[in-house]
């Protein structure tokens, strides 16, 4: 998946020409890091030398649901498991994971030591005591990795969760740039800061944009931006990756190495959009850009009385959506359900209110032809400088965010409420597949009505509109197309989602049993219902 999962590092699977040779004798251990019940295992002397050489701490770290493994029915669990809804808390933990795991895939797992890293020294003296003693590592920011990357047993972690300095720049040049180069405005931030912290920084202190992604406890330097990252006006301002001007890694040889368009460059492409397996980023500074005038929010619903109507509704909305959504203006998504109802969760950029209704007109007056459809829509016009701001949602929408209040929790921390059903959640399935813009043309929509028809009786379909550059600006595909994220991605209009899971937590063993035999159904009917987007657009390449 090129969804864009955050960063972690093997490394035996360094192949970068700037990183030094691994020896012969790792090689031939290519799938096999020393364990805990091995003589090369490192001793209590040695894991206190790694400790003296750090700021910050070595930690061993515990199962985030260790109380509740003792005693499931325990007030103390009871307590735990309200804790495991909030993502913060979740984050604070070494052993936290913002996902349980994946059905036949993995399950969140503990590291047997970690490094509680504060500076870049520490990552250093992490890495090499790892090649040193031929250990696994992995790496953590915020932890919200879909496919399990930051977490493995018997390994060491390293939990950048600690390094949260930003530094706003009104001019910044990169380091080593030559030439007449155009310094421009951006943001500095450490490993382990998060979305909340960086929007905070920007937008709500400086007045500008930066993009980064819609949930805002996923880190910033991390898998997210590594990997692509897609925000909710990414056909505005182009993706994660195409804002990074600049990286600080730490190498599988222990070095720390500048990354820009005028030194590494090979690296620096890699890294930006990649997958987040060529270093550890230390240090990443991103362009920002001047907000627009207006944001917006359009929420609501449009229902169909029966099967034959919904399929006329499915059509008639995707050629609408062809012809006056997809563009830059608008973002995020909207979704078929089995209960024959859209469900819009739409963001707008530069658009005013009045503007939003005269574009939808067309649609209106359409769908006010016909007594078998209904429409609820509610728009919500946002200063720019308030988007990320708390007190602007708890004053206009309070139901949309959800506020952090852990002991000790700062000031204005909050997360989004649509987001809290992905918090500590198993995946039996999660399904993505981009949708070339081609098949909103009249010639093949009735085709792609038919499919995604056929997969809403199943399951709810997201359509997500900001993960596909096919009708954004110029800007944003230019930029995107020098980064390495897949350029299929360039001419997508969407990303087409399909997922199931549960954020319940299951401790005793019978109820186990009964959950991954419904997870086994359901995931099989999900996968052959996935092969009807697959033969739509053989050309795709999934993610």
């Amino acid at each position: 998946m090129v969804l864009i999962i955050f960063s972690l590092i093997s490394l035996n699977l360094f192949t970068h020409k700037g990183i030094s040779n691994i020896s012969s004798s790792t090689h031939k251990k290519f799938s096999c890091r020393c364990q805990p019940d091995q003589s090369c295992w490192p001793k209590e002397a040695d894991w206190d030398d790694l400790e003296e050489q750090l700021n910050g701490q070595l930690v061993r770290p515990t199962s985030i649901i260790e109380v509740c493994k003792k005693n499931p029915y325990g007030y103390a669990c009871k307590d735990d498991l309200e804790d495991l809804h909030n993502p913060y808390f979740i984050q604070d933990d070494p052993a936290g994971g913002q996902s349980q795991g994946w059905y036949n895939a993995w399950d969140l797992a503990v590291s047997t030591y970690a490094v509680e890293a504060e500076t870049v020294e520490d990552i250093v003296a992490a890495v090499n005591f790892v090649r040193k003693h031929e250990l696994r590592l992995v790496v953590k920011g915020a932890g919200h990795d879909y496919l399990g990357r930051s977490c493995a047993p018997n390994s060491l972690l390293i939990w950048t969760h600690k390094m949260r300095n930003m530094q706003y720049h009104d001019s910044f040049i990169c380091q080593g740039c030559k030439g007449s180069i155009r310094s421009v405005s951006a943001i500095t931030v450490e490993a382990g800061t998060r979305w909340i912290d960086a929007y905070e920084e920007v937008t709500t202190k400086h007045h500008r944009y930066v993009q980064g992604g819609g949930c805002c406890t996923v880190g910033v330097a991390g898998g997210f931006t590594q990997g692509g990252g897609f925000g909710s006006w990414s056909k505005k301002y182009g993706t994660g990756a195409a804002g990074v001007l600049e990286v600080e890694v730490v190498t599988a040889d222990g070095k720390v190495l500048i990354a820009n368009y005028f030194q590494n460059q090979d690296l620096f492409w890699a890294i930006r959009g990649g997958g987040g397996t060529f270093g550890i980023v230390t240090k990443m500074t991103l362009q920002t850009h001047p907000l627009p005038r207006y944001f917006g929010l359009l929420q609501g619903t449009i229902t169909a009385v029966d099967n034959e109507y919904y399929r006329l509704l499915i059509e008639q909305f995707l050629s609408f959506f062809r012809r006056y959504l997809n563009n830059d203006h608008w973002g995020e998504q909207f979704s078929f359900g089995p209960d024959n109802t859209i469900k819009l969760s739409l963001v707008t950029q530069g658009l005013s209110a009045d503007d939003v209704n005269n574009i939808w007109k067309p649609m209106t007056e359409w769908l006010q032809k016909y007594p078998q459809f209904t429409i609820e829509t509610n728009y919500l016009s946002i200063p720019p400088t308030k988007v990320w701001d708390y007190r602007f949602w708890k004053e206009h929408r309070p139901e949309m965010i959800v506020m952090n209040t852990m002991p000790g929790a700062p000031k204005g921390e909050f997360w989004w409420a649509a987001n809290s059903d992905e918090v500590f959640k198993y995946w039996y399935t999660y399904q993505s597949w981009w949708l070339h813009r081609e098949l909103f043309d009249i010639g093949n929509v009735r085709k792609l009505t038919r499919i995604i028809y056929s997969a809403s009786r199943i399951s709810r379909v997201q359509i997500h509109i900001n993960k596909g550059l096919g009708g954004g600006s110029t800007d944003a595909v230019r930029r995107t197309n020098e980064t390495s994220t897949n350029p299929s991605v360039l001419d997508a209009a969407a990303l087409v989602i399909m997922g199931a899971g549960s954020n319940d937590v299951y401790l005793v063993s019978k109820v186990v049993s009964q959950i991954k035999k419904k997870q086994k159904r359901l995931f099989k009917t999900l996968q052959r219902l996935w092969t009807t987007f697959e033969k739509l657009c053989p050309m795709q390449v999934p993610m």
